[in-house]
């Protein structure tokens, strides 16, 4: 959403601090649209990292089998890791934390986004030991523009006016196959945020932009 200065008839965006909820469902549904391509094999994963590193931004997001069970937790099932157009789901149910991987965690080289990254670092630090190379978190960084939200399907509607479906969230992440519509979810999640992260600059640098406050929703969800 944009609004123009009567001055310098220039246009600037309009953003929340804090996006209704509600309006969410009536928004046009976002998805990745490039390639995803299913990781199975220490092979795979060393030609995928290879790769991944020779780019100048990753976005990155794990899924985790649920529990319905009190006190019982699984172990993270899934890595996404996507580029703008190509999107690597790192099966850890089948491949642990390969050395391939901990040399994707431990670069300090590109420019890697996440989001609430520190639980996922948690969880992927319970596969195996690994020093964190750089991230940035979204989280972090929409707090520069007075955005108070913290899930990424509330950042996605308030910057760019689209939805990020998330029925796929309580799936199973550790079925023997993976369906087209958990890949296409896992990739999206990943790809979303390097488009808020790329946003968010732009924002910053241009100074385009206005904050609007609305203190009546305090949800601090962070799905």
């Amino acid at each position: 959403m944009y609004f123009c200065t009567s001055n310098l008839r220039i246009m600037s965006k309009i953003i929340y601090n804090k996006f209704d909820k509600q309006l969410i469902n009536s928004l046009p549904v976002a998805q990745f649209e490039g390639r995803i391509i299913v990781v199975l094999s220490p092979g795979e994963a060393r030609r995928a990292v290879d790769f991944l590193l020779a780019q100048p931004i990753l976005g990155f997001d794990t899924e985790t089998r649920p529990s319905f069970k009190r006190g019982a937790q699984h172990k993270a099932a899934l890595l996404q890791v996507s580029t703008e157009t190509i999107c690597f789901l790192f099966r850890l149910n089948y491949l642990g934390l390969t050395p391939d991987l901990v040399r994707l965690l431990e670069d300090t080289t590109v420019t890697k986004i996440g989001l609430s990254w520190h639980d996922d670092l948690n969880a992927l630090h319970k596969l195996g030991d690994f020093k964190t190379g750089h991230f940035i978190d979204i989280q972090d960084l929409v707090r520069q523009v007075g955005i108070e939200d913290m899930s990424l399907q509330k950042l996605y509607a308030n910057l760019f006016g689209q939805k990020i479906c998330k029925r796929q969230q309580l799936s199973n992440w550790e079925a023997d196959v993976l369906n087209d519509k958990q890949k296409l979810y896992a990739a999206t999640d990943a790809w979303a945020c390097i488009n808020i992260y790329k946003e968010i600059v732009n924002l910053r640098k241009s100074n385009n932009y206005k904050i609007i406050i609305k203190e009546e929703n305090n949800e601090a969800d962070k799905s």
